[in-house]
């Protein structure tokens, strides 16, 4: 096993690139955040399916979720060890169908498999690690927006997000209206509650309190990164992810139910396979910035911003999710008002349905695009 990799995971310059290309941006200025730091250059790492039309009006933006990447179509090779997250749903003739569309997949900004995150080179050569600033949703809709504008796409005929991607794809109909014709928000939320808010700040802890952490300058340090802080941090999160019936369903068997020993190992399998991909200081800032996710800041509240999506919606719940429950979509479909479907996928898997159960989302997505 690469003992690197395990301390503090992610892709780094010199792994296999496998299907991913690269976009520098903000070469000369760079992107101003809402905390009036500058960050600059930006590397943005993403792959591409089909092909942009004459008019660039024929792109679908997929926004991943919180521990996903730009791989949502592929196979396991050098660079992706696992398969595209949304797989039986891209290609030639599928849902999102790649004859029609040019489906782009970015890695969000912050992130750790291959945009420009806490683990990348800052302009001195060395990892940005602590120096990295805070970021907000808006801040990485912004690098996405510099991101689109270089592909020569002037309006997304449809963006589509699901958990923290719906919180990207959310901030684009408000505060780009013009920029996107329809919109597909799966599983997400207008803003965090108090309830996600506490998990949150039960898996930063985690982190933090790791002593291997190091103030977040763990890159290349011989005592290796916060492997303990997370571990931990991913289990919790995962117990927000799924549901008591199918973490029972998992580790039941036919002559017994779940034994402690049993949920131990299943949970510690799960952390160990996140954490040889994922970097703890990306961990925290994406973290944060879908804590202080509020679609109504600055805009006069929640409704009133929502009221202002332009687009055709279409918002999707998963019946069993516990991190945003389907009165949050709800929420969604009565405040954005006239233009909206509302559908519900009917799941155990809890709020990781909106990658699990491709089989119910396929004619949902292929309404949606039209």
């Amino acid at each position: 096993m690469d003992t690197s990799r395990t301390r503090h995971g992610g892709w780094r310059p010199g792994d296999p690139v496998g299907r991913r290309r690269f976009i520098e941006l903000f070469n000369s200025q760079g992107l101003r955040l809402e905390s009036g730091d500058l960050l600059g250059p930006i590397t943005i790492a993403y792959e591409s399916w089909g092909t942009l039309d004459a008019a660039g009006r024929n792109g679908v933006l997929l926004l991943h979720g919180f521990s996903g990447d730009s791989h949502a179509a592929g196979p396991i090779e050098p660079g992706h060890p696992t398969r595209g997250w949304w797989d039986g749903l891209i290609g030639p003739g599928r849902a999102i169908d790649t004859d029609r569309y040019f489906v782009v997949c970015p890695n969000v900004l912050g992130g750790c498999q291959g945009s420009t995150g806490p683990s990348s080179p800052a302009p001195d050569g060395r990892p940005w690690g602590s120096r990295f600033p805070a970021l907000t949703i808006r801040d990485l809709v912004a690098a996405e927006v510099a991101f689109a504008d270089h592909l020569g796409i002037p309006r997304w005929h449809t963006v589509i997000g699901g958990s923290m991607g719906g919180m990207r794809a959310m901030e684009w109909a408000i505060g780009h209206p013009e920029r996107l014709e329809r919109l597909v928000l799966l599983a997400t939320t207008a803003r965090c509650s108090a309830e996600t808010m506490a998990f949150h700040h039960c898996q930063i802890r985690a982190i933090l309190q790791d002593s291997k952490f190091l103030g977040g300058d763990y890159y290349g340090h011989p005592r290796g990164g916060p492997l303990d802080g997370l571990t931990l941090a991913r289990t919790i999160a995962r117990l927000t992810y799924g549901s008591e019936r199918e973490i029972s369903q998992r580790l039941a068997t036919v002559d017994s139910d779940v034994t402690p020993q049993a949920m131990a190992a299943y949970l510690a399998a799960e952390a160990q396979a996140f954490v040889e991909r994922f970097d703890a200081n990306s961990y925290l800032v994406l973290t944060r910035a879908m804590s202080s996710h509020d679609v109504g800041r600055d805009r006069g509240g929640m409704a009133p911003a929502l009221a202002t999506i332009a687009a055709r919606v279409r918002v999707v719940s998963i019946s069993s999710d516990r991190l945003f429950p389907p009165q949050r979509q709800q929420e969604l479909a009565q405040a954005i008002g006239n233009a909206v479907t509302y559908s519900t996928i009917d799941s155990h898997h809890g709020h990781d349905g909106f990658l699990l159960e491709q089989r119910q989302l396929e004619p949902i997505l292929r309404q949606s695009l039209g």
